[in-house]
Formats: structure tokens, C-alpha cells, sequence
């Protein structure tokens, strides 16, 4: 379909038939990153604005495409007076398609030249599929009316395609587009025509007949039958999904409706190309499953079989399980549980135990006669091989014959025809042989020679594993030995480049590299680092030795970059499984897979798990293997691997070693290049352009003028004052870096005065403290964790005079257990403030105390003179005394029941345990993991007695914690002396003059302020309350009592009386300068053990077969979250009808509506297990 843009007509094309349109807009984009086209000349305001402008096209075509994921072709504008290509929001959003956040938005120019207010945020990368060629296209996302997508000029100067400005036709008769643009879909050779129907995507919908070969599920004699899943809530987008699914399922026959008593949860995983796919998880079914043993084909028998073949086809079978049916009486074993009802497969599905072994029985069966003469059958993919090329043809149309014959249907998109070179299974096939040594060996022939003696001892620490099977290792390795000699200069010399390069070569080579023994157990050793993963297969040889098979080196893509540390770990193993499937899938002896991530342990016989995981769980069904945990000092061959420094040029995070999830206050994106944007933003700071220009040429200024910018200094391409970079008038810079330094957890959520500090020592910009301390104010996370403060006269000790001369001691007991530990050893020097936090347990004696303290503080700071302690049985212990006597340590004791004395140690541990609130999860047994980043964050904080860090104060210096990597001056040996000695100075004034502390003034409050309530007479379920949220809320004073006391609005389901003391209360700020996503308001857990959380409104409703349904939306929650519940629960929310029916009058009521009246606002109580669905999505 062909559209003149002058005359706004459609006229008929080639192949399709005429329909009316609606002219859609021609826009530009913005975009200062990429070059502007010679050929259009800009005006000097248009350069100024780096807007980039190109000529209205005369004509553009309208043509229908296909994109993979989406069923429908989708009509789309080509138009060459588009600069970009452009995708309609509203379609990316109803087919669910992936878009990516741009860091800078881009301004949009219409064809009258004007400016479009929307900007565009947001880009998507589909493969689009055009006249048999498909391209990887990538596509702004922006609002475009009636139409779903515009292909513009950079799609037509990459594809390049023939156009006939007269027939206004588009094809491709030229040339065939490079392998870069776009790759041809395979067409059928003249010679298979007749078989056109084994291709068909429409004859594959019937439902296959009864065979010999149908799906049985034998149960183990005696086994339980596990109970019947309960159903996961789904999202809008998903619950459609599940529909359109069971409608077409049941239209095909392949599914029917069940009452099998053992329905299985099914739930959706995300495709690579963004579409949905149902995944039922049939975990506890497999696991009362009799294993079929029929055993599938080894790599040995395939190299002997197509050892002599010159050519070769390969086709591959449409949904190859979905081929075979479920045994009759059987079917009710694979029933799956949805909203929509029960329903059992009448084809075999994806993830059944046995599925693979079924389906190389029948296909081994069907090709009985052709195995090992013309064909190899591995599942669903057949190789189809010939010595003599002209006896190819009638080879492959014998096993067309079988397709049909047995009802069975290739997949087009897959197949290859008479090709000399195949890969199959991973296996690379040609008529010399077959081969995987390039893909065994390429982690290592890929190895760049070293830039550094780090990354020379990383190769020989890994080579050095195989130096018992090369001959000569030493004399051959002696120049790479050299290089990393103590005081030898770095030099590669042409001698270890010829070194590294034999090593590489003998480390590939026979005896150190073997072939597999299907025989012989495998051992698989994975590790994943910030840039890429590493693995090692191998088996032990004659000699009785680990000798490797095969390595693997592989780099993330732009999303498993972003994976936290266990998910890399998994993913090393995942990949590595699938990498070498012809080895290891259906094994007989178990896998052996070592990892140095002890949690992955427990990972195959996980209860819970997110989408990822439970698409992996599916990938991996067919694998018999085992994860045992290894120290990562032990793993270092694949660790070696995985942090090949040519991996490390990738741009990448920081390996985060905490898992994302805990991370509940941290928003900054570690991917972000602060520097970079800091960088952009000053080029377009209009406020900043004098100053900058002055600044770079300051010796062409007058003296007196130049004085003036004497502060200031241009360097790196950015702008500094005083030492510290100048932030331009720029939001999101300054709320990337506010977040950084205070969300981040390593920064800890510090208060206003410290999260200043932080940031001042790098950044500078006017009225950053207010800006500061508004930010930390209205941080939801601090003000639900920090403690009540609370006022009582303080009695300090004797101000010490240097560092770890005067120590004191504290314990933080009844913690539930995490890594083993329930208490917490807080030592802390009163000199410095320096901390240490050691994980122990409560039973700990005296003795065990002793050994904590020379572990992990003399070894250190050496013995104090003096200590404090709390008189507990622990440091009261006769033990100690004559411990401390013999050390010369005088013990003073705090006086009992007033730590004031000890007020340090106090104030501390209440430090601790907020921080601890923040980050730590809901069950609270991962605090362990937390105390080192807590240690580092207290100690790089300001101190407001001493005025400085406990680092500054001990070292002199600070810590390098954030992901900027600039050059700055750093001092010489004799300033540091007289720089330390200023510094133990001013800490000694500063805790003379913070001696004594005033009380701080009541805050009043009144009718409608919002307030914390603190939680210290409200109960909860979770495990530690010193753990727990010091505050909960916030709520609405509904009264004033009186000067002393309120009434709260509180949650019906509370069970707490309504008026308050003012001591319980807090003030809650709301963020209104910054509206940055505050954190999640947690779940309140009542006395009954449930979680309870706030419907805010009815978004939308669906009348189903069971009933009338509400789409609902959580207080403080995305629509991601949305979930479909029936409208009688939410009949019992008066206020949320009435707002519902404020919204929209027409909207459908449920019959209970009308009987419902109770005056109260209740919540909507979910199970458990909805919250584990939700915690999921969350992940």
C-alpha cells in the first residue's frame, strides 16, 4: 500500500488492497550525539540548539510488517522525511513490548517546524520483518495517532532497498542486503515444492492422532499426590494474555477443561523479544515422576556417523513436543491451575520430566531406517547428510515423506538447505569433520596478551592448574615468571608475547585438553565477575588427574550486566549447561557444578522463585546435576576466566555484591555516568557559559578581572571550584548525586549534616546545604527507621588523645540468626569514633570475646590502655579481669542502669540497628551480610563531636566509595605527619566543645497533619523487634486531646487504642521538592500472622465467567502491580466504591454491594502466598 504524501490519497500497491488512512506527522529528533548529515545545511540558531533537521519527504509508502513476538502484521509508514524510526507508545504498551529509559530525552520537530511538548524518553529494539528480510531495528517511542509505526531514513539507508518512484513499489532486486542490515528467510528449493505442506503453520494447529509413542506419567508406587496450587494473581496485561491463550488452545484441541485434583501453578515469563509465554511448573509432578531412561544420542556416535557426508540440509520441527499426545488417562497429570478455571493438555508440554526421552523414541522410531546412513535425530532438529551431492536432494525429501506421513511440521524460519558447512547442536559440521575445538579452546586462543603484571599473574595462576601435562612448563613460561619479579619494570617484550602465545597454544593441546567419556562423571566449575562469566568442563583421565574439556569465556549483554551477584553466579551455570547440552543433557551419574556462591546451593529444591528463575528451572528439567558450594579461593581457573581483562573493556557497574532486592532504599542506578551528564549538562547551563569561558582562558583576562576566577579551573572537561566539580542548574544531576550519597548503602541514609560532608567533598552548587537537608528530610526510609529521639543529660568520660587508646565495648543480643551469628560485638574507639562491627553469638564466653578482640581489633590497633564496658556477665567475667589485669588494661565499669557513661557505645548501636532497618530484609536474617558496608559507612561519616571522619581522623585520608575515578592532589609524606597532628587537635577541641548537648524543643502538631507513630507498643510478627520499623505510618491526627496528647486515623484492623502521647509521635515530611519513587510502604503484619496492604482505587473491571472482576491498584504501589481480585471483596471497601462510582458512574457493581455497610475503611487481606507472587514480580 502506497501513500503520496502530496495528495494525502492511498492508492492500491502491488499486493494489497486499498484502505483509507489518516496522514500521520513527520518528526525529527534531537540528538546531539550523532553527527549531522552534510548534505542539509543548518541556520546558526538551528546549530546552536543541536537540533537535527532534515527536508519533508515528497513520497512515502505504507506497508505491511511483521514483528517477531506480535501474531498480526502491522500496517507501517515508510517515510524518508523521517530522520529516525518511530514506534506509537500506546501499541509498544498493549503488546507489551520492552522500552528502555533514555538518560537524556529527545526534543521532537514536526513537519511545521515546531517543537512537540512531549518529549521522547524512551526507545525500543525489535526485529521487524519486511518482504522475507528481517532487520534488528531500533525505534523511538513517542505518541503517533493512527499510526503504529514509521520506518524513516535511517531504516532506508541501512536496508537500502530498490524503490520505483513510479509504482511507488519497495523491493530488493539488486543486491542482496549485507548480513549487517538484515538476513533473508530461507526459501523452499524448487526441488521440495511438493512438500510445501510440511511447512505449514496452519496444518500444525490440528491436533496430532493417538500413536504408539504418546506421553505416559507413571507415578512412583506410594507417592503422595501433591495438593493443588493455589492461583498467582495476575496483571491486566497478563490475565489478557492467559485468555487469548486458553481461547486458542481450546480452539485447537490441544487443551480441554479439567477436574484433575492436582492442578499445577502456571504463571508468565518474559521472552527475550518481550512477548509472554505460560510456564507451568511441574516440579512436584516430575518429582513423583518414574523416570524414562531411553537414552539420548552422545557426540561420539555423531562424529562416527557423518564422518564421510560432503553436503548437508538441516530442518527443524515446529514445537516439538506439542507433536506428541498425552497417553490417554493420563491427561489429568498435567492439568495447570488459572483465574479462568482448570484445564489439562491433551499434547505433551514443555517441562514434563520424561518429555525429552519421549520424544527421541518416537523420533528415532520414525527415522529407524535412515539413522546413521542420511540422517542424525537429535529431539526436534534433524541433520540430513550425504556423501554424494547429487544424491542429497532425495535424501531429504525421504525424510519430508516421514514428516508428513507421520503428521509432523518444520519450521521454516530454521531449516537449511544443501549448505556445506552446518553447525548442529553446537557441533560445527563440515566434510573434514566434525568440530567443537573452536568453541572449546576460544576462551583461551582469545586471551589478549597482558597490559600489567596483575593481569600476568591472573594467566599463569590459571595456566599453572595444567602445568603437570606441558613438558618444560618452566622454562617455556620463564620470560612471563620474569615480568613479575619484585622492582622489574613492566616491559611485554617480543619474548613474552612468543611465551604467551606457546603457553596458549600447549594449554589446548593433548595431554592437557581430552575428548568426553560419556562414561565418566562430568565437573563443571563456573564463576561469574562484574563483566563476564568463566567455566571449565572436565572429567579426571587415565592418570587419574582433572583434565579440562572445554572452556567457556563469556561476555554479559547490556541486561545480565545489571544482574546482582547471585543471578551472575546462576547465570554461569545456566549458560554453561546449555553451552555444552551435547555433553551433559540426560546424564546418567550426576553433574558435579561447583560455585563459590553457597546460597545457590539450595536453588534446584527452591519453594519460591522469580520469572527468571522459573524460566531456568524449565531450561534446565533435563539436566541431571548438583551445586555444591567451593570458597572461591579454590575456584580460581574459571575465576581467572571470567575476568580476562578484554572482558573489562566492556562499560559496566560495579559488581554489586549484595543482591539487588536488598537494596530497598537505593534508587541511584549504578549504571549511571554521573560524570558524564555533569559533563552535557554544563554545555547547556546558559548560566554557566561566562564563567566557563572565562575560566578557559584566564591568562587572556585583565588582572583584575582574572582575580575574580582565581577559585575556579576548567580541567577535564569539567568545571571546579575549590577543588570540587560545579554542578550545573540541572535536576537530575543533582537528585542522581543526593541519591548516590544518601540512599546508596553505602552512604546509609546518614542524616543531614553527614550526607552534606559527603557530597561537598566532591561537588560543589549554591544553596546545596538546603537543598541537602530538605532531601534527607523527606526520605521515607529514614524517618519510618531512624529512632525516637530521646533527651537525657549526658555524662561523658575523660576525652582521650589519640586513636584505639581508649576503647569501648557493647553487645546488640537477640538477633534472629543470620550466617549462623544472633548478637553483634560493637567495638568502638572514643578517640576517633572508629567502629568495628563483628558478627558473634550470645552465648559467646569470655574466652571466645578474648579471641574475637585479637581477631579482628589488635591485629589491627594493637592494645588499649583503657576500656569500657557494660556490666554484663560477659565482660564482668573473672576471665576478662585477669585478661586485662595481665595486658595492663584498666576496666572502668558503666554505672548501672545509666549508660550515659557508656553513652557512645549507646548512641552507636542505635546507629546500628537503623541501619540495619533500612536495608535488611523482611525476615530479617540477612544483617550479617549488611555489617561490613555498615562498618565502612560509620566510619566515613562525619562525627558531630569530632568534626571529621573516623577515617580522616585515623588515616589522614578518605576512603575512595563511589564510582568516580578522577585524579585528585593527594599530599606528600611530611604534610600528612603535620596534616595528622591538626587533625588529633581539632578533634580534641571539638569534643571539648561537645561536652554537654541541650534538649531539643517538642513540635506541635495539629488536625490533619500527617505523623510516625512510634512503634514500640505495636506488635508485630516479625522476627526482632530491634530490627523492626521504629515507626509506623504515616497517619492523620483526626484530634487534639490536649497540649499532650492526639487521636490517630488509625487502620481499623490495629488493635490499638487511637490517642497518643506526643512522645510516640513524629513529624512526617513529604517530599515535595523532589518527587523522586519513595520506597514501598511495608506490609503491616498483624497479630493473626497476615500482611495487609491499602487498595488506593479501582483502575479498570472484566466480566469473566465466574463473575465480575476489578483491576485494583496498591497505595504507593506502580500499575505493574495491579492485580485482578472479585469485585464482591471490594464491595466491602466503602470508601473505595464510592471513589470508584465519583470516577466512573456507568462502572459495573457487584450484588453485594448494596448489603455492605459498614462505615469504616477496611484492607484488602491477602494470603501469603500473594505476597510471595508479588515479592516475585518485585525481583
Amino acid at each position: 500500500m502506497i501513500r503520496d504524501c502530496r495528495s494525502k490519497e492511498w492508492y492500491p500497491g502491488k499486493k494489497d488492497e486499498p484502505v483509507k488512512g489518516k496522514e500521520a506527522k513527520t518528526e525529527e529528533v534531537k540528538n546531539d550525539k550523532e553527527s549531522i548529515p552534510a548534505q542539509i545545511p543548518l541556520t546558526k540558531k538551528q546549530k546552536k540548539k543541536r537540533v537535527l533537521y532534515l527536508k519533508k519527504s515528497e513520497q512515502s509508502a505504507s506497508i505491511f510488517t511483521m514483528v517477531k513476538g506480535i501474531m498480526d502484521p502491522i500496517p507501517t509508514l515508510v517515510d524518508s522525511g523521517s530522520s529516525k524510526n518511530f514506534l506509537d507508545l500506546k501499541f509498544a504498551q498493549e503488546h507489551n513490548i520492552p522500552l528502555t529509559k533514555l538518560v537524556n530525552p529527545r526534543t521532537v520537530i514536526a513537519i511545521d517546524g515546531k517543537e512537540i511538548p512531549d518529549k521522547i524518553k524512551h526507545r525500543a529494539t525489535l526485529e521487524v520483518e519486511v518482504e522475507r528480510w528481517t532487520f534488528d531495528v531500533t525505534f523511538f517511542v513517542m505518541d503517533l495517532g493512527d499510526t503504529d509505526m514509521i520506518l524513516g531514513l535511517e531504516w532506508l539507508q541501512e536496508a537500502d532497498p530498490d524503490i520505483n518512484w513510479k509504482t511507488l513499489e519497495i523491493s530488493w532486486k539488486k543486491k542482496p542486503i549485507t548480513a549487517k542490515a538484515g538476513k533473508e528467510l530461507p526459501i523452499i528449493p524448487e526441488e521440495f515444492l511438493e512438500f510445501l505442506d510440511v511447512f505449514s503453520e496452519e496444518l500444525f494447529k490440528k491436533l496430532p492422532e493417538h500413536r504408539p509413542f504418546d506421553c505416559n506419567i507413571d507415578f512412583k508406587e506410594d507417592a503422595e499426590l501433591p495438593k493443588p496450587a493455589k492461583v498467582y494473581p495476575l496483571s491486566p496485561i497478563e490475565s489478557r494474555t492467559i485468555k487469548e491463550f486458553i481461547d486458542q488452545e481450546l480452539a485447537d484441541g490441544k487443551i480441554q477443561p479439567s477436574k484433575s485434583p492436582i492442578a499445577s501453578p502456571c504463571f508468565f515469563v518474559k521472552k527475550k523479544d518481550g512477548s509472554l509465554r505460560l510456564v507451568t511448573d511441574y516440579r512436584k509432578i516430575n518429582n513423583i515422576t518414574i523416570p524414562d531412561q531411553f537414552p539420548m544420542p552422545l557426540q561420539v556416535e555423531l562424529v562416527d556417523q557423518v564422518k564421510n557426508a560432503k553436503i548437508y540440509s538441516k530442518l527443524d520441527l515446529r514445537w516439538g513436543f506439542n507433536n506428541i499426545r498425552i497417553k490417554e488417562g493420563d491427561e489429568w497429570k498435567t492439568a495447570f491451575r488459572t483465574a479462568y478455571g482448570i484445564y489439562e493438555y491433551l499434547v505433551m508440554p514443555f517441562g514434563l520430566k520424561n518429555a525429552p526421552a519421549v520424544l527421541q523414541r518416537m523420533m528415532n522410531h520414525i527415522f529407524r531406517h535412515l539413522l546413521g546412513a542420511t540422517v542424525v535425530v537429535y529431539m526436534d532438529d534433524i541433520l540430513i547428510f550425504s556423501e554424494k551431492e547429487e544424491e542429497h536432494a532425495e535424501h531429504v525429501r525421504e525424510v519430508l515423506r516421514i514428516l508428513r506421513e507421520n503428521n509432523l511440521y518444520a519450521k521454516l524460519a530454521k531449516c537449511e538447505f544443501f549448505v556445506k558447512r552446518v553447525i548442529f547442536l553446537g557441533l560445527v559440521i563440515t566434510p573434514e569433520g566434525i568440530s567443537m575445538e573452536e568453541e572449546k579452546i576460544k576462551a583461551i586462543t582469545e586471551w589478549n596478551a597482558p597490559r600489567k603484571i596483575k593481569e600476568v599473574q591472573a594467566f599463569l595462576g590459571f595456566v599453572n592448574f595444567y602445568r603437570r601435562f606441558i613438558a618444560d612448563f618452566s622454562k617455556v613460561a620463564r620470560p612471563l615468571h620474569d615480568l613479575t619479579k619484585k622492582e622489574t619494570k613492566f616491559k611485554w617484550s617480543q619474548e613474552c608475547q612468543e611465551a604467551f602465545e606457546e603457553i596458549k597454544k600447549r594449554v589446548c593441546e593433548n595431554p592437557v585438553l581430552i575428548h568426553p567419556d560419556p562414561d565418566k562423571p562430568f565437573i563443571l566449575e563456573t564463576d561469574a565477575s562484574g563483566v563476564a562469566i568463566g567455566a571449565i568442563l572436565s572429567q579426571r583421565g587415565e592418570d587419574g588427574y582433572l583434565h579440562p574439556i572445554a572452556y567457556l569465556s563469556k561476555s554479559y549483554n547490556d541486561a545480565q550486566r545489571n544482574y546482582d551477584t547471585a543471578n551472575k553466579e546462576l547465570l554461569a551455570i545456566v549458560e554453561s549447561l546449555k553451552h555444552w547440552r551435547i555433553y551433559l543433557e540426560g546424564t546418567i551419574q550426576p553433574i558435579t557444578v561447583f560455585t563459590d556462591h553457597r546460597n545457590l546451593e539450595r536453588w534446584k529444591n527452591a519453594e519460591t522463585f522469580n520469572q527468571r528463575h522459573a524460566r531456568w528451572h524449565m531450561e534446565l528439567a533435563s539436566f541431571n546435576f548438583e551445586i555444591h558450594y567451593r570458597p572461591g579461593k579454590m575456584s580460581t581457573k574459571p575465576d581467572a576466566l571470567s575476568r580476562r581483562h578484554d572482558h573489562a573493556d566492556i562499560p559496566n557497574p560495579e559488581q554489586i555484591m549484595i543482591a539487588l532486592e536488598k537494596f530497598k532504599g537505593f534508587k541511584a542506578n549504578l549504571e549511571l555516568d554521573i560524570i558524564s551528564m555533569i559533563r552535557e549538562s554544563l554545555l547547556e547551563d546558559e548560566s554557566l557559559t561566562t564563567l566557563i569561558s572565562s575560566t578557559q582562558n584566564k591568562e587572556d583576562l585583565p588582572p583584575s578581572i582574572k582575580k575574580q576566577y582565581n577559585k575556579y579551573e576548567w580541567k577535564e572537561d569539567l568545571l571546579w571550584y575549590e577543588g570540587r566539580i560545579v554542578i550545573p542548574e540541572n535536576k537530575e544531576v543533582k537528585l542522581a548525586i543526593l541519591e548516590m550519597h544518601h540512599d546508596n548503602p553505602i552512604a546509609g541514609h546518614q542524616g543531614q549534616a553527614r550526607t552534606l560532608e559527603l557530597i561537598s567533598r566532591q561537588y560543589y552548587w549554591p544553596a546545596m546545604k538546603a537543598q541537602v537537608n530538605r532531601f534527607v528530610e523527606s526520605c521515607e526510609i529514614c524517618q519510618r527507621s531512624k529512632g525516637h529521639k530521646q533527651f537525657a543529660p549526658l555524662k561523658p568520660l575523660p576525652i582521650p588523645r589519640k586513636p584505639w587508646e581508649d576503647i569501648a565495648y557493647d553487645f546488640i543480643v537477640k538477633l534472629p540468626e543470620s550466617q549462623g551469628m544472633d548478637s553483634i560485638l560493637v567495638v568502638i574507639d572514643r578517640f576517633s569514633r572508629q567502629a568495628h562491627f563483628i558478627p558473634c553469638l550470645e552465648s559467646t564466653n569470655a574466652e571466645g570475646v578474648a579471641d574475637l578482640f585479637i581477631k579482628e581489633v589488635w591485629k589491627l590497633h594493637g592494645l588499649p590502655k583503657t576500656t569500657v564496658s557494660d556490666r554484663g556477665p560477659t565482660f564482668n567475667s573473672q576471665f576478662l579481669k585477669a585478661l586485662y589485669a595481665k595486658l595492663g588494661i584498666d576496666p572502668k565499669f558503666s554505672t548501672a542502669f545509666h549508660p550515659e557513661t557508656d553513652g557512645m557505645t549507646e548512641r552507636t548501636n542505635q546507629w546500628l540497628e537503623g541501619f540495619l532497618r533500612s536495608f535488611c530484609n523482611y525476615r530479617q536474617d540477612d544483617w550479617a551480610r549488611w555489617l561490613p558496608i555498615a562498618e565502612f559507612c560509620h566510619n566515613n561519616q562525619i562525627n558531630s563531636a569530632t568534626g571529621k571522619t573516623a577515617f580522616k581522623t585515623v588515616y589522614g585520608i578518605h576512603p575512595r566509595w563511589d564510582l568516580i575515578d578522577l585524579e585528585f592532589n593527594a599530599p606528600n609524606a611530611a604534610d600528612m605527619a603535620e596534616s595528622m597532628q591538626e587533625i588529633w587537635d581539632e578533634v580534641i577541641a571539638s569534643m571539648e566543645f561537645h561536652r554537654s548537648k541541650e534538649d531539643a524543643p517538642k513540635h506541635e502538631y495539629k488536625i490533619g497533619d500527617k505523623v510516625w507513630l512510634v512503634s514500640q507498643n505495636v506488635t508485630t510478627r516479625r522476627p526482632s523487634k530491634k530490627l523492626d520499623s521504629k515507626k509506623l505510618g504515616p497517619f492523620v491526627i483526626s484530634e487534639k486531646i490536649s497540649s499532650h496528647a492526639y487521636r490517630l486515623d488509625l487502620l481499623k484492623t490495629m488493635k490499638s487504642y487511637n490517642v497518643f502521647h506526643i512522645n510516640l509521635l513524629a513529624p512526617f515530611t513529604e517530599d515535595k521538592d523532589f518527587h523522586r519513587r519513595q520506597a514501598r510502604p511495608p506490609p503491616i503484619l498483624t497479630e493473626e500472622g497476615e500482611e495487609q496492604y491499602e487498595v488506593d482505587h479501582v483502575v479498570a473491571w472484566e466480566q469473566r465467567k465466574n463473575g465480575l472482576y476489578y483491576q485494583i491498584r496498591w497505595k504507593g504501589y506502580d500499575p505493574i502491580e495491579d492485580i485482578m481480585e472479585r469485585a464482591e471483596k471490594i464491595a466491602e471497601l466503602p470508601q473505595i466504591m464510592k471513589d470508584l462510582l465519583k470516577r466512573h458512574p456507568k462502572a459495573p457493581l457487584p450484588k453485594n454491594y448494596k448489603q455492605s455497610k459498614k462505615g469504616y475503611k477496611r484492607l484488602l487481606q491477602l494470603q501469603l502466598y500473594q505476597l510471595s507472587y508479588q515479592s516475585t514480580k518485585l525481583a
